[in-house]
């Protein structure tokens, strides 16, 4: 694994004295959508971004149907109450039929460097969860990392600070949040095949026993660089907990078996200059309690499989061919990604490792921006776990836009 630091930290490293001749203080430049919508003007605030998907998996001697989807519309909203007072909101749609409320929070604005938020925020974990938006990275679906460690889109209520400090090229966000929950009403959701996904509250009629924090930083000064360090930690939570007499031990020992702690960490950083595009993420998670978790999963007839640590990784590269084509309009960056996801790192017994959770991806493909907004994206996406050494194969399409 330190070969693995090493890889990821030179390549920060070189992309950065790459850049350093065309070192910049300007105006944070990686904004998502829900931050190019306080950028702009006005007092009603409108933006929005979608994606249309085909997935089909390619074996030579199984045939599978293809899958069409409108995988989201999302549709963001904000008013200006005044200088400083501020609402965003983001509203998705899912598979044509599912709605959520992915992002609704106030700010206020106390200087650029410091804004106060409250609401239903994203976690600032990594590149996706934040950075999601379909113009924002390579692939036609996001990368597993980003759907089973850092479970995107993962959103919390909470409140916190955040902000971007000129002199010195970073931005920052710390916030107090709700976190994922473990136990609800007899289920357990935390395990190893879904790693953290499953424990997500999104904020719909979510419970707290323990707040958590959340913090990221963020360094931009030099042209087209973007590093970024992040952490969470905190306790997970219970409806076990929920009318607890405390005098009661027995009940309170249950309850509190019900409940894992959690310490994340992810180094992450983006490189884009002259045409070349380079990216890398690292996420690390450790679990306390783990092994009284699977044990009360055990005894209450679930299969109990939560890892005592996760770890997962990938590096990207791409080039814009179209650099190459002074007249051309738009961007063709073919892309590659290498990626390694565990779930179950290591687990404490009674668990198991199960080696289907241990898994090595392989994403290549090919993005065309018809424009800064519009994307046509196709890739092939190879999976292989240390179950099986063979890779299975999916072609993957659509189309997304941005505005």
């Amino acid at each position: 694994m330190r070969k693995i630091y090493i890889l990821i930290f030179l390549l920060a490293i070189s992309a950065g004295i790459y850049a350093q001749n065309n070192k910049t203080n300007s105006k944070y430049p990686f904004a998502n959508s829900a931050g190019k919508l306080l950028q702009t003007q006005g007092k009603l605030l409108i933006g929005g971004y979608g994606e249309v998907h085909y997935n089909q998996p390619l074996n030579s001697s199984i045939k599978y149907n293809g899958i069409l989807d409108v995988h989201r519309l999302v549709l963001l909203f904000g008013y200006r109450f005044s200088k400083r007072l501020e609402f965003i909101s983001e509203l998705e749609f899912e598979h044509v039929k599912e709605v959520f409320v992915e992002q609704a929070f106030m700010q206020y604005r106390i200087s650029p460097a410091v804004n106060i938020r409250a609401g239903l925020l994203l976690v600032p974990m990594g590149i996706i969860n934040e950075y999601h938006e379909p113009t924002a990275f390579n692939g036609v679906e996001r990368p597993l990392l980003d759907k089973y460690l850092i479970p995107s889109t993962w959103r919390e209520i909470g409140l916190g600070i955040a902000g971007t400090y000129i002199p010195l090229s970073l931005r920052y966000q710390v916030y107090v949040i709700n976190g994922f929950k473990s136990y609800d009403k007899g289920a357990f959701l935390l395990n190893g095949k879904y790693g953290f996904r499953k424990g997500r509250q999104k904020g719909a009629e979510s419970f707290i026993t323990n707040p958590d924090f959340t913090a990221k930083i963020e360094y931009f000064g030099m042209r087209g660089l973007n590093i970024g360090v992040s952490t969470f930690m905190g306790k997970t939570q219970s409806t076990l907990f929920n009318g607890l007499n405390p005098m009661d031990i027995n009940a309170k020992k249950l309850a509190d078996s019900s409940v894992v702690g959690i310490q994340m960490l992810g180094m992450n950083f983006r490189f884009s200059r002259q045409g070349l595009q380079l990216r890398g993420q690292y996420y690390f998670s450790n679990v306390t309690n783990s092994s009284e978790y699977n044990l009360f999963a055990d005894n209450q007839g679930a299969t109990g499989s939560l890892a005592k640590t996760m770890q997962g990784w990938y590096l990207e590269a791409g080039y814009n061919l179209f650099r190459l084509l002074p007249k051309a309009n738009g961007r063709l960056i073919p892309f590659i990604r290498y990626s390694k996801l565990n779930t179950q790192q290591s687990v404490i017994s009674p668990v198991i490792k199960n080696p289907d959770y241990n898994k090595t991806i392989i994403t290549t493909g090919i993005s065309w921006f018809l424009n800064k907004s519009v994307v046509v994206k196709s890739d092939f996406q190879f999976i292989k776990s240390k179950s099986n050494p063979n890779y299975s194969t999916t072609f993957n399409t659509g189309f997304g836009f941005m505005f």
